[in-house]
């Protein structure tokens, strides 16, 4: 466990910092004056769920500490969901070896501070600003908040800080007050204008085009229906299904899931109209598998999956097809399927970059991950490089432009 910090405030020119113990010390209403520009996982609703629900907070490692940021009449202007860190799991920006490697030399990593939501491998604001504020003084509370996060680690004796899946903007203004990039990728789906889903498989190359529609077929030939449940149809004993195969997969892959049944119900309960769930059921209408989604920002996030059998073909069909077919009908931009996975570019996921900021506090170990940082991200782009080019598309059916 991570010991707390407790709250402060200090006075910096025009503006006031201070830490407050999570988002379950603001206001509902206060924070939704800043601009999340419509990121579901930013809602006021998903991360008091993640409070409440207690898979953050106590002894789980991961300590809220949001800095604020006020204006001299006391309006909240600017703010980061920051957390101190006991350990590196649920964040998707890996850094176990930097850890490693510090620890060999004589240092200590942990606690570190996070700017994330936890568990959440999307990206979205995490420099957040009022929406009423003019361009130049948004990048001025920005730049506040940076300064803020530097000064606390320095303050608690973290050994850095680290803010993840942030923007480019909000990147940009990190890299040019004195921290690190680090840029990694993911696998996005774009909406390319297609009228349904066999528009789109038409604007596959012929294998991969037969491919899905033989995974497709095996789904339907094994007895299996699958739909998508709107967040106001989340009943409870649809929740406990879904809980029940996010438990199953997660204890076989991980050994130890990130939520729990509280937690469910209060996402379903608090992010009602963007809860999205995929269900798949076998011939005698029971429950098997789930997707969970969340929609916003014109994207459909695809974020848990469990299944209590194996079924062939049944993730790629619940996860992906499902969730494609959903975002065509509901004209949606993309569908962001979560972290990593090359596998989804024979699917129609693209590569995306993703980004993350990071500062230490110790001169020696900020040196050594820059002089690191400078390979990754050479290696990365390569990389993201050559599996764009083996997208699954047509050349004269790229896809429809609009």
């Amino acid at each position: 466990m991570v010991s707390d910090v407790p709250p402060a405030a200090v006075g910096v020119d025009r503006w006031r910092l201070e830490t407050v113990a999570g988002a379950t010390a603001i206001e509902a209403a206060e924070w939704e004056r800043l601009e999340t520009h419509d990121n579901p996982f930013l809602d006021h609703g998903f991360l008091t769920a993640l409070e409440d629900s207690g898979t953050v907070g106590g002894d789980t490692g991961w300590v809220p500490l949001f800095l604020l940021v006020r204006d001299a009449l006391g309006r909240l202007v600017g703010a980061a969901p920051a957390w101190l860190k006991g350990h590196s799991f649920g964040e998707y920006v890996f850094d176990h070896h930097w850890a490693q490697a510090w620890e060999r030399a004589g240092g200590r990593y942990y606690p570190k501070l996070l700017v994330a939501v936890p568990f959440t491998p999307v990206t979205g604001s995490r420099l957040l600003v009022a929406r009423h504020l003019a361009a130049g003084s948004k990048v001025q509370v920005r730049r506040q908040l940076l300064e803020g996060l530097v000064g606390l680690a320095h303050e608690a004796g973290l050994s850095g800080v680290h803010i993840d899946f942030l923007p480019e903007d909000e990147a940009e203004t990190g890299t040019t007050a004195g921290w690190l990039a680090r840029i990694d990728q993911q696998f996005h789906w774009r909406n390319r204008g297609w009228e349904d889903f066999s528009d789109y498989l038409a604007s596959l190359k012929s294998a991969r085009r037969k491919q899905i529609r033989r995974e497709r077929g095996r789904v339907r030939e094994a007895g299996i229906s699958c739909r998508m449940i709107p967040g106001d149809e989340a009943t409870p004993t649809i929740l406990d299904h879904v809980f029940a195969c996010y438990l199953a997969t997660a204890m076989r892959k991980w050994g130890q899931p990130y939520l729990n049944r509280e937690s469910f119900s209060l996402i379903a309960e608090r992010c009602r109209d963007r809860l999205r769930i995929g269900l798949a059921e076998d011939a005698d209408g029971i429950p098997i598998a789930m997707a969970l989604h969340l929609e916003g920002g014109g994207a459909l996030h695809g974020r848990y999956w469990g299944t209590l059998a194996h079924h062939p073909f049944l993730h790629f069909e619940l996860c992906y097809h499902q969730a494609i077919e959903y975002a065509i009908a509901r004209r949606l931009e993309r569908v962001e399927a979560g972290a990593q996975g090359p596998h989804k570019i024979a699917r129609g996921y693209e590569p995306v970059m993703t980004r993350s900021l990071h500062r230490f506090t110790d001169p020696r170990l900020h040196r050594a991950i820059a002089d690191y940082l400078r390979y990754e991200r050479a290696d990365v782009a390569e990389a993201s490089k050559m599996l764009a080019a083996h997208l699954p598309f047509r050349k004269d059916r790229g896809g429809k432009t609009g």
